[in-house]
Order: structure tokens, then sequence, then C-alpha cells
């Protein structure tokens, strides 16, 4: 059994857009190639999780989903970075598009799509790692037995429950990989990080 570094795609892979649909507006963030390179080359699968709600409601197909993923292959492949798999959802249960539009065990923060990669890849979820911009990706990867990275975009209010809890905060995702590679014994600890709203509201509560 071999670990995996599970991705989310929109705010932690590439720059946040509002249900993007076309493969030109997956951009990804810069600097990550190297982070990725490194654990990769340390046995991690690197495994893209993914929720695209956009399919059930119309507004996008799985064939443009494809089409986008495909061009996201491509760009990291650029960098020497290959993803050894990709999940996605695309389910929402106020869908439009009647195939979809259910509620299911894959939608973040349900931990389905990372126990299936679990089973198909043959990974050790003890020793995974999930790295997401909101609390849903740290629920789903704390339920599947990961520690988990929330990559701070200023969007989370502080978690009301220890399964929302990151095992820590990053302030970007090139500094989440270094977290992991020094997890790993690849690098040295960086230096941590406190999202600023936490602590406001943490001096609010006092």
């Amino acid at each position: 059994m071999t670990p995996a570094l599970f991705l989310d795609r929109d705010g932690t892979l590439v720059h946040p857009r509002h249900y993007p649909a076309r493969p030109e507006e997956l951009v990804l963030y810069d600097g990550i190639g190297s982070g990725l390179r490194r654990l990769q080359a340390a046995g991690f699968r690197l495994v893209l999780i993914t929720n695209q709600a956009g399919i059930a409601r119309g507004y996008f197909s799985e064939a443009d989903l494809d089409r986008m993923h495909a061009h996201l292959r491509a760009e990291l492949a650029a960098l020497g970075v290959a993803l050894d798999a990709i999940y996605y959802c695309p389910h929402h249960i106020e869908g439009a598009v009647a195939p979809y539009a259910h509620a299911c065990d894959c939608r973040k923060p349900a931990p389905g799509m990372l126990l299936h990669a679990a089973i198909d890849l043959d990974l050790d979820l003890d020793s995974s790692w999930f790295l997401g911009d909101i609390l849903d990706d740290v629920e789903a990867g704390n339920r599947a037995g990961c520690r988990t990275v929330l990559i701070d975009l200023g969007s989370e209010a502080p978690p009301t429950s220890e399964v929302r809890r990151p095992t820590a905060v990053a302030r970007n995702t090139v500094h989440a990989l270094e977290i992991v590679a020094a997890a790993a014994g690849l690098a040295a600890a960086p230096t941590t990080h406190v999202p600023a709203r936490w602590r406001e509201e943490a001096v609010h509560v006092r």
C-alpha cells in the first residue's frame, strides 16, 4: 500500500473560478510544480478529488469535464507532474439534470471518492493527506482517515467540530506542499499559519 496526496481542484490546484466550463479556465497556481514533483518522487500517488455539481446543474457535460481534465493533465505534465487518477462527483440534490439530481456518497464532505480511490489504487489512507481550500474538503479527508491541510483563501470560519478541524492550515498551495513534505521527512518544517479570520473570531468570542 502506498500513500496518496489527495488534491481538491478549484482553489487548491487551480485558481478558483465560479463553475469553470472550458479548459482554458483551469489555471494552475504558480510555483506548485516542484512540491508536487518532490512528493511524487517520494512515492505519493497524486489523486484529484473534486465536486462537479455543474454537471447536475446543466452548466457543462461530463464530456466537457473530460476535456478540461485532459487540459489539466497536459498542464501538469509540462511541469513534470502526472496525476495518478481523477475522481469527480457530478451529483447535486438540487440539480436540473435528472440522472445527477440526487444525494450520493461521493459528494464532499462525504468521503466516498477517497474510499473508492483507496480500493482502486491500493492506498494507505492513514499515511495519506488531503489538501483543500474549504472545510468540506477537510471533513472528507478526516472521515477517510487522512491527515488534512486547509489552504486559507480567507473564506472559512473556524471549525465547530473535530471532524472539520484540519491537521494544519497553509497560506497557499505551495506552503501546503511544504507541510506535507516536512511531515514525510523530506524537508524542514515550514512556519505555521493561522487564518486572520480565525484569530479575529477567537478575539471576538473572548
